[in-house]
């Protein structure tokens, strides 16, 4: 005789399910930093020994991008594939940021020859790299993954418009499920069919250098392309971002990283 399985304990476990679903690429199993005080950045390397490489490490990210100082190099590549794709999306709050993640495949890109598939996507702010000294509003990271676990992760950077009618039109089809997770003290909020193709055009200008996750354990050898464009976004998308998190993570960007004796490249089409 098969027994019945309590209604309460299905509820659990699919939502345990769901939030094993949403941890962050980098290995998290939980939350224990923050972005101030005795977890803030400059105490991440102390608090597990697996996050040691957070202080420790020669190649760590955000960076502050010097223009001056980059190597033009017109040989390197970013293609983008398949993201016409349109599927499933929800919004997730993950306690130190808030991201998007696909209900299916679509698409990637390559960097050189190399195929990475696109897994996810999530916001800080304000920016964690700089250009020329300059932070700007927000700075979206695109995740992407190849088959060998290596990572490539593409920024882009956005400052605030001049008006309330300069928008981010991608982030405006995610208003209401921002105001979900805000108002109604849920985690995740399915935002329907959407399609990323907007977010992979205009890779025109961009710099590339090899560094790491800005959050613990802050793996080192990700492949980091910030694209040249700075997009325009609003003051109000920035606090619909904002207004889901704690006041711990609210600002959610690390401190720049020592460049030491790395290079950051540049492709320029114009150039």
């Amino acid at each position: 005789m098969i027994s019945k399985i309590p209604l309460s304990v299905i509820v659990i476990s699919l939502f345990l399910g769901l939030a094993l679903a949403v941890i962050d690429n980098d290995g998290l199993d939980s939350v224990d930093f923050s972005y101030s005080g005795a977890t803030g950045p400059s105490n991440w390397g102390t608090l597990k020994p697996e996050y040691t490489i957070c202080s420790s490490g020669k190649n760590q990210s955000p960076v502050n991008i010097i223009q001056n100082n980059t190597v033009l190099n017109q040989n390197l590549t970013l293609q983008s594939k398949h993201y016409d794709a349109v599927a499933n999306a929800t919004v997730d709050n993950l306690v130190y940021h808030i991201g998007l993640h696909y209900n299916g495949d679509i698409g990637g890109m390559e960097i050189n020859g190399k195929k990475y598939t696109f897994k996810e996507m999530h916001w800080h702010s304000p920016s964690e790299h700089l250009i020329d000294g300059q932070r700007f509003s927000t700075e979206l990271h695109l995740v992407h993954k190849a088959e060998d676990g290596s990572t490539a992760v593409n920024g882009i950077l956005y400052q605030n418009g001049n008006s309330p009618m300069e928008v981010d039109p991608f982030l405006a089809k995610l208003g209401d499920a921002l105001k979900k997770l805000s108002e109604d003290n849920v985690t995740v909020v399915d935002v329907g069919m959407l399609n990323t193709e907007p977010l992979m055009q205009n890779y025109r200008k961009f710099y590339r250098y090899v560094g790491s996750f800005t959050t613990p354990a802050c793996k080192e050898g990700v492949i980091w392309t910030i694209l040249g464009e700075v997009k325009i976004i609003s003051q109000e998308q920035v606090a619909a971002l904002k207004a889901p998190l704690t006041r711990e993570y609210k600002d959610n960007a690390r401190p720049v990283q020592p460049l030491n004796v790395r290079q950051i490249e540049l492709y320029d089409e114009l150039k």
